[in-house]
């Protein structure tokens, strides 16, 4: 089929005006290079597929049926190209993007409003995924930019630092140590820790903190989301590091970390060397120059 794909197309021009000299003229080639064409289609499929008469010529049973088929085929052909045309237009492409669940309260949105003020038409697929599995989806295609933390170190990727978000620690209202600002991480060491699962970026970025601090975090619950292990804090079940929440949380008190300095980085990364789309590449351009400023507070 891939070898007859061109003699198929061919063959349904002649078909569609009953005249191989207009079909030649059609598809700017010359007569009887096309003639040969059709000829050895019907010669591959052991049929005849043209009645000719003439400067005419007509199709046979066996050339109704398969210009049927080739019709239908060039159709969807068609539609493919379109919806990838559309993919690319760069006013109002589409621009498959991911992002940590941590971001999609404030900062994507707000990134997404900005863009759009000057690209209204562009469309978004918005995936919100743990670092690992959507780095994989990157790789694979599945998605044109992502924001992630930690940033990867990997040579099929390129990664631009963009800004950094503080990680309190978050400890019930009632805790110990909840009447103070500042503390040390090692102050919890035998604390138990709530965090989100393995294979998530804030959990690897908290084991490392950990680690720095000198201890092996506890963890007591795991979860997915942000604000269930605030509200697991809440219920006096373990202490946190978590991104600052949005608004205040009932039975939640944020300690700032002074050793080791708790702060994660946030960065945007695509696959290098892979060609962006026109609007993926203007949404990247975007949120560069939205260095430093990405998150609005700290």
């Amino acid at each position: 089929m891939v070898r007859l794909t061109p003699q198929l197309a061919q063959f349904a021009a002649v078909a569609r005006l009953e005249h191989v000299t207009q079909a030649a003229q059609l598809l700017g080639m010359p007569q009887p290079t096309l003639s040969r064409s059709v000829a050895r289609l019907e010669a591959e499929l052991g049929v005849d597929l043209l009645a000719r008469q003439g400067r005419t010529v007509r199709l046979t049973r066996a050339g109704r049926l398969l210009l049927a088929s080739v019709e239908r085929a060039l159709a969807e052909l068609e539609r493919g190209a379109e919806a990838a045309r559309a993919e690319a237009d760069p006013a109002a492409g589409r621009v498959a993007f991911g992002f940590l669940h941590t971001m999609g309260t404030e900062a994507v949105p707000a990134l997404l409003r900005d863009f759009r003020s000057t690209h209204p038409r562009v469309r978004f697929q918005l995936v919100q995924d743990y670092v690992a599995a959507m780095l994989e989806r990157l790789r694979a295609g599945e998605l044109d930019l992502c924001l992630v933390s930690p940033l990867p170190d990997a040579p099929d990727l390129t990664a631009r630092h963009l800004d950094e978000q503080r990680l309190p620690l978050a400890v019930p209202a009632d805790h110990r140590l909840a009447g103070r600002r500042r503390i040390r991480l090692a102050e919890v060491a035998e604390e138990p820790f709530v965090a989100v699962e393995e294979g998530y970026g804030l959990r690897l970025i908290t084991d490392g903190f950990c680690a720095e601090a000198g201890f092996a975090p506890r963890i007591a619950f795991e979860g997915e989301e942000a604000e269930t292990l605030r509200g697991l804090v809440a219920a006096g079940l373990g202490v946190a590091l978590l991104p600052p929440a949005l608004v205040p949380r009932p039975g939640v008190v944020e300690l700032e970390v002074t050793a080791p300095r708790t702060r994660r980085a946030i960065g945007l990364a695509w696959v290098s060397g892979r060609p962006l789309t026109p609007p993926a590449a203007a949404f990247r351009d975007f949120v560069l120059s939205r260095k430093g400023a990405l998150l609005g507070r700290h």
